[in-house]
């Protein structure tokens, strides 16, 4: 009779100390190339949605979720940012003039792109 480990195609390896092991192995996973909104995803995944994280870590499916949530936070920020500086005039022209408002203007560009990608895209 086989257990039901046996049944679903698991196998087992005789140990040394005459114990018989169960052959697991977790799936093959992409390389990992995501940054700081990879990170901040999987911070957020194993502090408040711990069954989702677990879910993504056994499947194989974490490393490839993280890279997708980075890859698309990157671009969303680059549109945004672009989008509103286009509209609020925050071009070459003021950063010849005022460089310091400049600077100022993108720094306000920046994270209200930042908090509209984290709300779309981490925390969620």
């Amino acid at each position: 009779m086989q257990s039901l480990f046996e049944e679903m195609g698991g196998t087992y390896t005789l140990g040394a100390d005459g114990i018989y092991y169960p052959n697991l192995t977790l799936p093959e996973e992409e390389e990992p190339h995501y940054g700081k909104y990879g990170r901040m995803r999987k911070a957020y995944l194993q502090e408040h949605r711990k069954g989702l994280y677990t879910e993504l870590l056994l499947t194989g499916k974490l490393v490839e979720h993280l890279n997708e949530v980075n890859d698309t936070a990157n671009e969303r920020m680059q549109l945004l940012t672009r989008q509103m500086a286009e509209k609020q005039h925050v071009d070459e022209t003021l950063k010849a003039r005022d460089q310091l408002a400049w600077v100022g203007a993108k720094n306000n560009i920046h994270n209200a792109a930042e908090e509209i990608v984290l709300n779309e895209l981490i925390y969620i």
